[in-house]
């Protein structure tokens, strides 16, 4: 904890080093941006000086060398092994120690130094396998824009100032990294990033919490899988959770896909940072619903989800997507102005007959008509719906909406029920949101795995108790609120009432005697 905080308090630094210079998401971009860079550089040095350890017969470090001094031959095999190469020039290191050195003139290059060496690491994986996952990877930092300050000197002094604090951001190796600190550090600046968003924040990034206990819930009873798959990935957190629930070692295989190419650089990032090699992952750009890009890998054993909430899609006006096998068997499309039940049809064409899908979804989904309710029929009809959760309101960036989770199986055929579980008081209180606690957690995993009904908290459902509320499929349909109000003494109210009648009589009395006594007066 002691690790994390000084880390957290070096980011907070450079934010303080640079208020005013750069501003609020351009800030997040930048940092995320250099810490990338360092976490390449360490983790070239690391692997010539630990893993290679030797150039022919005479030992080495790395950051001291010159390009020309490493044989052609390993910097082909290091490519090969870690799917990039930095030469020892263009380690972060060696960089900043040039723009300390050198001076102002030095520094004032140092926008050109830079877009020479993200050229240079994106450059050497072409014609590698790891090229399609380190395209593009810096393109989002542009190290000429006014953001960075109005004129090329305030633009230089932004950019060593950054290269300088990101150096020296306590995140100690890359080889014995006991806290996974550049992980947590992206993250952090993740969450920073969403928070100042607004209402775009929750596009990308899903609180840790929540990533925890959607993936808690799809991998019950799981200690090793072969695949994980998010369809709406954004900054990867869903898919991440994987790893850090089960293990690195147990998650074979990182699937996901991601509309917004900035959002796609930062889940790639992500994956690097948290030490997901090339190898595992595959995360690709485009349109889920339109163009799914996974179909030949999966089904997955483990599919974890927060779509956007009721946006636009084709729908109704492609004819493509009517006769689409990941469609066609609901017999509807989900409305042309909100996708939320396409996602959720994507979900579970993409799990295999022992895989689970959590997805965080839209409350209006469970009880709408028309063709959303023609489609949860079909959904509880197959016995795909194994659980639907109410979480509490207010956990997300940029929405109070108290969404729900969905947990769909493939693997319950006579077995056609539904635990309904209201989590709706299960948070805490933290500033202007609400969190899911460790406990909080727990509880509902708890609820999940016991499949039992508990009083105000949940409830195990037939298919027919479900057809006779036509399908409804919101937690409060059934899972009764616990009535909080007081217990009423009907007889104790009774007297109550008749002591104030008799007052009020008593009151009337007085008033009626005191008027008559006035009237009295005035006629003597």
């Amino acid at each position: 904890m002691q690790e994390r905080q000084a880390l957290f308090a070096g980011i907070w630094k450079i934010a303080d080093k640079l208020r005013g210079a750069v501003s609020g998401a351009y800030f997040q971009a930048y940092v995320l941006g250099m810490l990338f860079y360092r976490y390449l550089s360490e983790d070239m040095a690391h692997y010539f000086d630990e893993v290679e350890h030797q150039l022919g017969d005479t030992a080495f470090r790395y950051a001291a060398l010159k390009n020309r001094q490493v044989p052609k031959a390993t910097r082909q095999e290091t490519i090969e092994t870690k799917g990039y190469y930095i030469q020892p020039e263009d380690l972060l290191c060696n960089v900043l120690k040039e723009a300390t050195e050198g001076g102002q003139q030095a520094r004032d290059q140092l926008n050109v130094r830079l877009s020479k060496v993200f050229a240079a690491i994106e450059r050497s994986t072409r014609g590698q396998e790891s090229e399609e996952d380190f395209q593009g990877l810096f393109s989002d930092i542009d190290l000429n824009s006014n953001n960075l300050g109005g004129t090329p000197s305030l633009r230089a002094k932004c950019l060593f100032d950054l290269l300088q604090g990101v150096s020296e951001m306590t995140l100690g190796s890359v080889a014995d990294n006991t806290i996974d600190a550049f992980g947590d550090a992206y993250e952090y600046l993740l969450g920073m990033y969403a928070a100042n968003a607004g209402k775009s924040g929750g596009e990308f990034f899903t609180p840790q919490e929540v990533s925890n206990l959607l993936t808690r819930l799809a991998t019950v009873g799981k200690k090793k899988i072969d695949s994980v798959y998010d369809p709406a990935c954004g900054s990867g957190s869903l898919l991440l959770q994987a790893a850090k629930i089960l293990g690195k070692k147990n998650v074979s295989r990182f699937y996901g896909q991601e509309i917004n190419n900035t959002t796609q650089n930062l889940c790639r990032i992500n994956m690097f940072l948290h030490g997901i090699g090339f190898e595992k992952f595959d995360i690709q750009l485009g349109n889920t619903l339109t163009d799914p890009k996974h179909l030949e890998e999966g089904p997955f054993d483990v599919v974890v989800s927060n779509p956007p909430y009721s946006i636009h899609w084709e729908g109704s006006n492609s004819p493509v997507l009517a006769e689409d096998p990941r469609f066609a068997p609901a017999g509807a499309l989900a409305p042309d102005s909100k996708a939320d039940l396409a996602f959720v049809l994507h979900a579970l064409s993409s799990i295999n007959n022992k895989g689970a899908a959590a997805i965080v979804c839209f409350p209006g989904i469970f009880y709408r008509g028309g063709a959303e309710r023609t489609i949860r029929k079909y959904l509880v009809e197959g016995g795909y719906v194994d659980a639907v959760i109410q979480l509490p309101d207010n956990l997300f960036y940029g929405t109070t909406i108290a969404t729900c989770i969905l947990v769909m199986r493939r693997r319950r055929k006579k077995d056609r029920t539904t635990l309904f579980i209201d989590g709706s008081h299960e948070f805490e209180k933290v500033t202007n949101n609400n969190h899911l606690t460790p406990e909080n957690i727990e509880t509902i995993v708890r609820y999940y795995t016991e499949r039992q009904d508990a009083p105000h908290r949940a409830k195990l459902a037939t298919a027919e108790e479900i057809a006779a509320q036509d399908y409804n499929l919101s937690v409060s349909t059934y899972v009764p609120p616990e009535d909080t109000r007081e217990t009423i003494d009907i007889t104790a109210l009774e007297a109550d009432i008749a002591r104030i009648v008799t007052r009020e009589n008593e009151l009337r009395t007085a008033i009626d005697a005191l008027v008559a006594d006035l009237r009295a007066g005035g006629a003597a």
